[in-house]
């Protein structure tokens, strides 16, 4: 039926798993439409009416169909209600967490997808060499990155904003744990992150945070893709994110 609220996700995607834990965490009853991006379910004639994007996540309120991870966050947020601590009212804190993110999506986010595609999904999934000085790169990069999430956003916070856990925690802990996923030990040289990491997945909860994770942590044991076809389709639509 049309009623309820419907999310359609793929928990190998770092966005789907934010949104996939802000629902739940905060008891907001949804329909799960799981959307298998390595299956190609997301070329479908049917998804493509919900999301002429063709990406997930996706959320359906009736009538209503909103693409676009951040803009469910806050959909959710503010017709739920979420405690404050998630988008504060507060002017300048609220300001912070945009700051995030607003900047996440080309900093953090490109540089997680490409740890995790050009480590495991090309060479194990694709049957698709990375030269060593791309991957060489692409981890360059994402230390990069994560200096600037410590140096920039964390500081001496507990969380990236203030005291509380945000929005943009959930965002950025998502992210993180695609390289995580890789075998990336990203955590080992950053006491700080590393602190930060264990605040955030005790504030979300550690059964839900595992659930969440359970399908991306398994990616490096995931058989290679047979169909060339789709094979084809998915290195198309990987090197658009990629680049």
């Amino acid at each position: 039926s049309a009623m309820g609220l419907e999310l359609y996700l793929d928990l190998m995607s770092q966005p789907c798993r934010a949104v996939y834990i802000f629902a739940k965490k905060n008891g907001i009853p949804f329909q799960l439409r799981t959307i298998e991006l390595l299956k190609g379910q997301q070329y479908t004639d049917s998804f493509a009416q919900v999301n002429p994007l063709r990406k997930v996540p996706a959320l359906k309120d009736g009538d209503f169909v909103l693409a676009e991870s951040v803009a469910i966050l806050l959909y959710l947020s503010r017709k739920y209600k979420a405690p404050d601590h998630w988008y504060p009212q507060d002017l300048q804190t609220r300001a912070r967490v945009d700051e995030y993110l607003a900047w996440q999506h080309t900093g953090l986010r490109r540089s997680c997808l490409r740890a995790l595609w050009h480590k495991v999904m090309f060479p194990v999934f694709l049957g698709e060499q990375i030269p060593p000085e791309t991957l060489a790169a692409t981890l360059a990069e994402l230390d990069v990155n994560l200096q600037v999430l410590e140096d920039k956003f964390l500081q001496d916070k507990d969380f990236l904003v203030g005291p509380h856990i945000s929005l943009a925690d959930l965002v950025a802990i998502t992210e993180l744990m695609h390289p995580v996923s890789a075998g990336c030990k990203i955590f080992e040289s950053r006491p700080k992150l590393a602190a930060w990491r264990q605040r955030v997945e005790a504030e979300v909860g550690e059964s839900l945070f595992q659930e969440a994770h359970e399908v991306v942590l398994k990616a490096k044991d995931m058989p290679p893709l047979m169909d060339p076809a789709l094979k084809e389709k998915l290195k198309l639509s990987v090197q658009c994110l990629l680049h």
